[in-house]
């Protein structure tokens, strides 16, 4: 029994010991938004606790007052209803969801990840004139790829941003669904192919940050990482051209298709340039110059489309049937014709 006990603290001393050294980034961030969110986590648990506790400790009070052995509990077989113990049961919880249900409203708008930034920190506004650090982001299978359009760069496995200026994140993927996830600049963004999601965010401390893949996507998922970098002005100037001297190269369309292919744990790659319309070409899943890009499709759907799918019993509706004179008219597809005619 004494060994019993002494491996019992043995093992509650460990668990401490490794506990001290972990980082919790998400209680503890470096950006604005991330810091907004893990403040909510923070206010939501405390009202829930507010519950939970005083359950947990009636629980262990009534097993305990009503057990077999005490004799002197008060024994009330009839007893079915109390007006005072409803009130406590019902009210207490209802005005929690309705706290938790203002606050929930409130915050998701606040921290809509689509929403421009208002503010820099808790006691810092956006100076005026301020442009966002635009980064046009791909999830590959299975590494990043990060283009920045001002600077006509893009990298892999490496991301860098200025201190205090706000960062506009254009995110899409190339096959599969990913989650772009740095902790401490906010929270996780989702990645699909042929479609575009959008974060905005701001580091407010500089350092080196963990950045990753928080939606499984395959066999070299767990490799999926990289390194965020937040830097001052000059320093990111510096990086600049850091990657501009890259020995990489230009980022064409030809260069993607191989950089597309599936590969685990890639190194980082500087790019000193990049093609200006790779990263639209990309969302609209046409780097091959001989596919249609979405866009066009869609565009040709709503002018009426062609060919036999587009001519599929349109033709036969008159192009003046409009509700008024000021309707838009349509186009349709009333006739067709060979490649020889």
């Amino acid at each position: 029994m004494h060994i019993l006990k002494n491996l019992r603290r043995s093992l509650l001393l460990l668990s401490a010991m490794l506990l001290a050294g972990c980082n919790t980034v998400l209680m503890n961030p470096s950006g604005d938004i991330a810091n907004q969110q893990g403040r909510l986590i923070v206010v939501s648990t405390v009202l829930m606790l507010i519950i939970i506790i005083p359950v947990i400790a009636l629980t262990i009070f009534f097993a305990w007052r009503y057990r077999q052995s005490n004799k002197e509990a008060t024994y009330s077989p009839d007893w079915d209803h109390s007006t005072q113990l409803e009130l406590a049961i019902w009210a207490a919880p209802l005005l929690i969801i309705i706290a938790l249900g203002a606050i929930t409203w409130i915050s998701t708008h606040t921290l809509d990840p689509y929403q421009p930034l208002r503010r820099l920190d808790a006691q810092r506004a956006i100076p005026a004139e301020t442009k966002p650090l635009v980064v046009e982001v791909v999830a590959l299978d299975w590494k990043w790829l990060f283009i920045y359009p001002e600077q006509g760069i893009a990298t892999v496995n490496e991301l860098a941003a200025p201190v205090d200026r706000p960062i506009s994140f254009k995110i899409t993927a190339s096959s599969v669904m990913n989650s772009f996830f740095i902790p401490a600049l906010a929270g996780q963004i989702y990645a699909m192919p042929g479609m575009e999601t959008k974060l905005h965010a701001v580091i407010n401390k500089p350092g080196e940050f963990e950045g990753f893949s928080a939606n499984y996507s395959g066999a070299g998922f767990s490799g999926m990482r990289f390194k965020f970098h937040g830097l001052s002005n000059g320093d990111f100037d510096q990086w600049v051209q850091k990657v501009k001297a890259g020995k990489d190269g230009e980022l064409t369309r030809d260069l993607y298709k191989k950089l597309e292919v599936p590969s685990e744990r890639e190194p980082v790659r500087h790019y000193a340039a990049v093609d200006p319309a790779l990263y639209d070409a990309i969302l609209n899943l046409c780097v091959d110059r001989n596919k249609m890009c979405m866009k066009e499709m869609m565009a040709i759907d709503a002018d009426g489309g062609m060919g036999k799918p587009g001519a599929f019993n349109v033709a036969t509706k008159q192009a003046w049937q409009v509700d008024s004179l000021d309707t838009p008219k349509r186009k349709y597809v009333t006739a067709m014709c060979t490649t020889e005619e």
